[in-house]
């Protein structure tokens, strides 16, 4: 191509040197060296008066290295009288942070947009971008190239049975996606989900309700009737409510569960309210009568036979595709095996006869400063939606990893859809961290019966020994991942499960076609073979 030139970064140099193989043509000349004291020195060693200049730059280990490269080279082309400067970045750095995510917190992805933008660039090539949104940061144009055709045509000629497989989103975030490759492929999808399980402690109405704030129980001022049900017994109900029904247990663990007819029973006749029969500090009248915490009031309540045989009527058999499972440390345990949850209650709370719980004498608290600490240790303790807009569980998908191999949490991990005895391809966008993808290739062996797992993404980040990590799971049979992200040489040749899927032709004819003012919307469709 005449009055091209291509520039490569020093993140990527085989991905430059594949695009120009198939553009024929050769990287244009540029020195990049860097100073004693670190700072970046960029010299272009060719003239690009008038020409269009394409800047190969995708994002590596020394990511901010790679930024102010790519901008000294952006500014060095403008100087240069460039006639269009094309950024082309195959992983577009700080794309996981794209909104705040605390109140003082940054929108990193928008400031370097910003920065490429006043640098001088004037379009940006990318492929698969974390939250396609970041489009909307720059005041160029933006072409966000998708892998998903070439991965859909990998699959069609590398996988036999690839016909009667199942497409799996490892999490809620990514169900776009996977329905995507599904419905490209035919195939049927299924999405997994965690929860973390809370432990009962650190929930306020499971400590207020234990220590009888509700009621004259334990730390009330009053006495336990022998006959009163004991802590250590509740936990063991408790222990084994939670076992049969892992996901109830979650539910009702999060939120505050005294039904009004349990206030009710507690404080009196079935008409009183709760502050009613409550005794003030100062008050001389006596509690109306003294309760006895029964059993069965901590069993969950059941729906009445007409309601259960009503429900039959109309079960739907697509509810027996669910499957729930047990994650502690990132890794699938049996229904029995002890949980951490308790381990940890055990030793922080008292359950022998005569120990108290909660504060010292609490009876001699003022009610109100009483009243307001019970409500912030209720409230700090669920996870309430995100304060900026979004819910939970996306303000700490980017956590999710340490969590996942917390010692002292257990998450409860549910598998919507069939995959017994199936192919699965679990798919993201990116292999980062290793925590939760063989979390979810463990859910849809151990507990789905699948027979064989891919992990395909676009960009092979690979932090830290997360491909070790991948390679030395059982439950993983191949790693897909595309070009865009330098991965070193041991460790491709180490590894026996990675799969490089090469994108260099898919972004040459971009850049062909950017230079000719051809239309890019040939890209996004998908290969008939």
């Amino acid at each position: 191509m005449r009055r091209v030139q291509i520039f490569s970064g020093s993140s990527h140099p085989l991905l430059t040197e594949a695009i120009c193989e198939r553009l024929g043509t050769q990287p244009a000349k540029c020195d990049l060296n860097k100073f004693s004291n670190g700072e970046t020195s960029v010299s272009i060693g060719t003239s690009i008066r008038d020409q269009d200049v394409f800047i190969v730059q995708s994002g590596s280990k020394k990511i901010n290295d790679s930024i102010i490269e790519l901008l000294i080279m952006i500014s060095a082309c403008k100087g240069g009288s460039a006639r269009s400067i094309t950024a082309v970045l195959p992983y577009f750095p700080y794309s996981r942070q794209s909104k705040k995510k605390s109140h003082r917190g940054a929108i990193t992805a928008r400031m370097l947009a910003n920065l490429l933008t006043v640098a001088g660039i004037t379009h940006v090539i990318t492929v698969d971008l974390h939250a396609p949104p970041i489009q909307g940061f720059f005041g160029k144009p933006v072409d966000n190239l998708h892998a998903e055709p070439l991965i859909a045509r990998w699959i069609r000629n590398h996988v036999d049975d690839w016909k009667e497989a199942v497409v799996v989103s490892k999490n809620p975030g990514g169900s776009k996606r996977v329905t995507s490759l599904a419905d490209t492929l035919k195939l049927n999808f299924g999405i997994i989900t965690t929860d973390r399980r809370r432990s009962p402690q650190m929930n306020g109405s499971t400590i207020l309700g234990a220590s009888g704030l509700f009621g004259n129980g334990i730390g009330s001022g009053h006495d336990v009737e022998p006959d009163t049900i004991s802590l250590t017994e509740q936990s063991e109900d408790v222990r084994s409510f939670s076992r049969s029904s892992p996901r109830l247990w979650t539910q009702t663990n999060s939120t505050t569960h005294t039904s009004p007819q349990l206030y009710r029973h507690l404080n009196g006749h079935p008409g009183a309210s709760p502050l009613a029969n409550s005794t003030r500090v100062d008050s001389e009248s006596p509690p109306t009568s003294r309760v006895r915490l029964h059993r069965s009031l901590t069993a969950p309540s059941r729906s009445s036979p007409e309601l259960e045989d009503s429900a039959d009527e109309y079960t739907d058999e697509r509810a027996r595709e669910v499957i729930t499972g047990r994650l502690i440390q990132g890794h699938i345990v049996d229904d029995d095996a002890p949980s951490p949850i308790f381990s940890t209650m055990s030793g922080s709370v008292a359950t022998l006869p005569g120990d108290q719980i909660g504060p010292p004498h609490l009876d001699e608290r003022d009610p109100m400063s009483s009243s307001f600490m019970s409500g912030v240790s209720r409230v700090s303790s669920f996870p309430a939606d995100h304060a900026l807009g979004g819910t939970f569980d996306a303000a700490q998908s980017d956590e999710e990893e340490q969590e996942l191999k917390n010692p002292d949490l257990e998450h409860t991990v549910t598998l919507v859809g069939n995959v017994n005895d199936k192919t699965v391809f679990i798919i993201d966008d990116m292999i980062d961290g290793s925590g939760s993808w063989v979390a979810a290739a463990e859910t849809v062996v151990k507990r789905g019966g699948a027979k064989k797992v891919y992990c395909i993404a676009t960009h092979g980040l690979f932090g830290g020994d997360s491909l070790e990590d991948l390679e030395d799971c059982e439950c993983i049979d191949h790693i897909l991942v595309a070009n865009t992200f330098p991965i070193e040489s041991d460790r491709i040749k180490a590894s026996k499960k990675l799969i490089i899927l090469d994108l260099s032709g898919l972004l040459a004819e971009a850049i062909r076609r950017t230079h000719y003012g051809e239309s890019i919307s040939q890209l996004y469709q998908h290969y008939q073979d």
